[in-house]
């Protein structure tokens, strides 16, 4: 028989599914470190314990965001695209998934790196995740055969950035990641030999 705590996630798993809940949500700064507390049914000692202050939860839910992020990106790009240059532009068919989700509410790192003081450890999870998502994309773009897979890199990363934010300020995410993946498919077309 199963203890009581084997059916339950951990205090960990909890705070952080509530954090991500409510800082996506509502804001990171808005939301007080109580109402994550109570949502995840933890006491607060749990919440210090394990992460020691409110940033290091925040960076923590980015954290696992980013992995998350990335597991997504690995597994759908390899199962459901056959050739870098298609990758490329799959990384948009990706993104316009996310901009038709029900709770979709922009980017959970520009969010949070709005509200956060330069150099606090939101703004590190914030610089890892572009980082790691700028590399993948100019993995891509060389593996493609881009003559400039660092500029072909940038130009993707300033479209993905804005049709992001256009998504959520227009209230027109199907029509946003439509132009989006049409831009991103003629800067592939441009950078990589056909």
């Amino acid at each position: 028989m199963a203890t009581k705590s084997a059916d339950r996630t951990t205090a960990r798993e909890r705070l952080l599914d509530a954090a991500e809940e409510l800082f996506y949500g509502e804001g990171v700064r808005t939301v007080g470190i109580d109402r994550v507390i109570a949502q995840a049914g933890v006491a607060k000692a749990s919440l210090y314990n394990t992460f020691g202050s409110k940033d290091e939860l925040i960076r923590a839910y980015l954290e696992r965001r980013h992995e998350r992020w990335a597991q997504r990106m690995t597994t759908r790009l390899a199962a459901d695209y056959d050739t870098p240059r298609e990758r490329l532009v799959g990384v948009f068919d990706l993104l316009a998934e996310t901009f038709v989700a029900p709770a979709f509410n922009g980017c959970h790192f520009a969010n949070a790196s709005a509200e956060a003081t330069p150099g606090s450890p939101v703004v590190e999870a914030t610089d890892s995740f572009r980082q790691d998502r700028r590399r993948l994309l100019t993995e891509l773009a060389r593996e493609a055969g881009a003559a400039d897979p660092d500029q072909l890199a940038r130009n993707l990363t300033l479209v993905s950035d804005g049709a992001t934010v256009a998504a959520r300020l227009d209230h027109d995410p199907v029509g946003v990641a439509a132009d989006a993946r049409a831009m991103a498919a003629t800067l592939v077309e441009a950078a990589v030999p056909a």
